[in-house]
């Protein structure tokens, strides 16, 4: 049978991390959670085995760290400052010490210390009050041999810093108690009901100023303290994790498991031993630990892997242990911060994006997201069903996408979002609002599953518009086309047929969850490119310049209604007559009668005055999805600007932008399927 001390062992064999090399000295602390630590003469714990190189999970934390010692007099607290500046004990010992910076690159974190001394003889109240508001950690300091001095730890110093500091952000304090050469027994019987009465506590440490016994390992744990603190990750007095770290973790899991199968096979946890701390894992200690998990509880393993319990599991014995840095290490390298909240860092990287560029998804943030659909595609139909998109969004903070979307990309018979229409939506959010991206992607984990700097390393940034205007070329993806017309027109109808919906099926479309979007991919000479529609609200007054900003613009009026072409002309006139944005004139309702326009000049005669395309007709109001011609039209003209309108009135000019499209819609969708199949 694997011992108890033997089960500690394992476990920090499988994360590979270990306590800090502390002072060449014998000494020991206690933690909050009652774990002794003793320390050897190598300045090692038994239990190391040497620490990873985990800086770039620190990259969040603050620039410095202050800790101010308080005592009241004659307990040796300057004597502790003066003894590890100098390494010897001081024969003369002023009444305060100055501060002291412990530099970053002797420190473990490798985060500068600032000591601060507090001296009641030469310092004000007021004075200690600032002390106390800028401290990240607090040393309260008293004499083992002095009841009083540990007295005065609860009946005053407590009380005084508590009152001084927010109750949901209250500073770590560590219990320091010096002179433990003048004394046979240790004062720890006395202490641990004072750290068990207050979760402040983290750490008592027992020292001696005289023999320099525990001198650096006291501002060890100061430091630890700060940078790993028990409190928002356990509770004592219930003895388990709290709530926020167990949500942490359990996004961490989730995002963990690649093939979401509820479990981290062999794979899966030796990627996760890699991106926390930089070093493979030895199949036989993987398995010992799993053995572990086994030997405390039932439903720890399964399949041979670790499932979310088994995980919780580890990262509370850790706790319990006084390992806080282990866990501390996984939450902050994927992307937590002290108060277990995803950092603004983490979340929204720097991007700059400028003046007439526009972003778009690049080819590995397709496959990652490819692979996050798969992995949620539970029933392989090419289809997220509603309870398959709430569990792909688990690992957010709330659900991303409303009912609208059903209605902004391509869905199946049943109302489910296809693979098309997954990544649409994706492309879209990109688009429009890219730091929305980046945060979603930081949800889903990129960065790190990636393994890549940031979320900013799945967007590319196009040149400017100017740029392919001059070279007459371009290597956009994503096309925006704004829908212009009166109401009535038919705008609402022309983004649905755009997703392959006729009259009947945009009639059963609820009013609170249509969407002023639709995006879609069409396909110019061989070449996937995705349309982004968008339904401009008709208001003649006032266009933004939102509204104007396009690659082309499509103006929409109802051929059976005689005063619907007027808008779209005075639109055309007042804002895109003399702009290099390319327009169509849309006839929509073509099934309809067609009324005369009460315009001074007929559509057909203002296209050709304006060398427009002449107005194209349209219906929704059909038995099969509608055509999809007008949208490769709408592309190319995006595509293609520059060209002549000669040109793009040429019937062969539409038929080799369009040749292919349909066979390479079919081909791609065909393809998805092929790939699921083998898999």
């Amino acid at each position: 049978m694997i011992s108890h001390h033997r089960e500690y062992l394992l476990i920090v064999a499988w994360f590979q991390i270990c306590l800090y090399r502390l002072a060449n000295s014998y000494g020991h602390c206690h933690c909050h959670c009652h774990m002794t630590i003793e320390v050897g003469k190598t300045g090692q714990t038994d239990l190391e085995s040497g620490y990873p190189d985990c800086n770039h999970t620190l990259m969040l934390m603050s620039d410095s760290h202050t800790c101010p010692l308080v005592s009241t007099a004659k307990v040796g607290k300057t004597s502790l400052i003066m003894s590890l500046v100098s390494e010897e004990f001081p024969d003369d010992v002023p009444l305060r010490a100055e501060e002291i910076t412990i530099p970053a690159d002797v420190t473990p974190e490798r985060v500068p210390t600032h000591i601060v001394d507090y001296s009641e003889a030469e310092q004000s109240d007021e004075q200690l009050y600032q002390e106390i508001s800028k401290a990240n950690v607090i040393c309260i300091v008293y004499s083992v041999n002095n009841k009083k001095s540990i007295e005065k730890v609860t009946s005053h110093w407590i009380p005084l810093i508590n009152d001084r500091t927010d109750k949901d952000s209250r500073v770590p304090l560590i219990l320091v108690g010096n002179k433990s050469d003048l004394v046979e027994h240790s004062s720890m019987e006395t202490i641990l009901p004072i750290m068990n009465q207050y979760s402040d506590i983290e750490t008592c440490v027992e020292c001696s100023a005289k023999n320099l016994k525990n001198i650096s390992e006291l501002f060890y744990y100061a430091q630890k303290a700060v940078l790993h603190p028990t409190g928002p990750l356990y509770c004592p007095e219930e003895k388990e994790m709290k709530p926020s770290c167990i949500k942490s973790l359990t996004r961490i899991f989730k995002v963990s498991d690649l093939d979401n199968d509820g479990i981290l096979n062999d794979k899966e946890l030796n990627f996760f031993q890699r991106t926390c701390f930089n070093m493979p894992l030895a199949p036989q200690a993987l398995e010992d630990v799993k053995n572990v998990v086994r030997k405390n509880m039932t439903d720890g393993v399964e399949d041979n892997g670790l499932t979310l319990k088994g995980f919780l599991f580890l990262h509370t014995l850790f706790i319990q242990r006084g390992r806080h840095e282990t866990t501390w290490t996984v939450l902050r390298r994927f992307g937590y911060d002290d108060d277990l909240e995803l950092h603004q860092e983490y979340l929204f990287p720097l991007l700059k994006i400028p003046a007439d560029c526009t972003t778009e998804l690049n080819h590995n943030a397709y496959l990652f997201l490819q692979s996050v659909f798969d992995k949620h595609d539970k029933d392989r139909d090419c289809a997220l069903s509603p309870e398959e998109v709430k569990d792909l969004f688990k690992v957010f903070p709330y659900m991303p996408w409303g009912p609208d979307v059903n209605n902004t990309v391509c869905t199946n018979d049943q109302g489910w979002i296809t693979y098309q229409g997954y990544l649409s939506q994706w492309t879209l959010t990109t688009y429009l609002d890219v730091q929305r991206c980046l945060e979603y992607l930081g949800y889903l984990g990129y960065s790190i599953i990636c393994e890549q700097e940031s979320q900013a390393a799945a967007i590319t940034v196009t040149r400017n518009k100017r740029i392919d205007l001059q070279k007459k070329q371009t290597q956009r993806s994503v096309f925006r086309c704004n829908i212009l017309g009166a109401r009535g027109s038919g705008k609402t109808s022309f983004l649905q047929a755009f997703l392959g919906r006729n009259l009947l099926k945009q009639r059963k479309i609820r009013e609170d969850h249509k969407s002023f979007y639709s995006i879609n991919t069409t396909y110019v000479y061989g070449q996937e490119k995705y349309l982004l529609l968008h339904e401009v609200m008709p208001d003649f007054d006032f266009l933004s310049e939102e509204d104007l900003a396009c690659d082309v613009v499509c103006l929409v009026y109802d051929v059976n209604n005689p005063r619907s072409f007027e808008y779209c002309a005075k639109v055309y006139k007042q804002y895109f007559m003399d702009s290099k944005t390319p327009c169509m004139m849309i006839a929509s309702k073509s099934d309809l009668h067609e009324a005369r326009q009460h315009y001074s000049l007929t559509p057909l005669d203002f296209c050709r005055k304006n060398k427009l395309h002449p107005p194209q007709p349209w219906t929704c109001n059909t038995v099969d999805a509608p055509n999809k011609d007008l949208y490769t039209k709408l592309t190319t003209m995006a595509m293609y600007p520059h060209m002549a309108q000669a040109d793009l009135k040429s019937s062969t000019f539409w038929l080799r932008a369009s040749v292919g499209a349909t066979v390479f819609a079919v081909l791609g969708f065909a393809m998805y399927r092929a790939i699921l199949k083998q898999r």
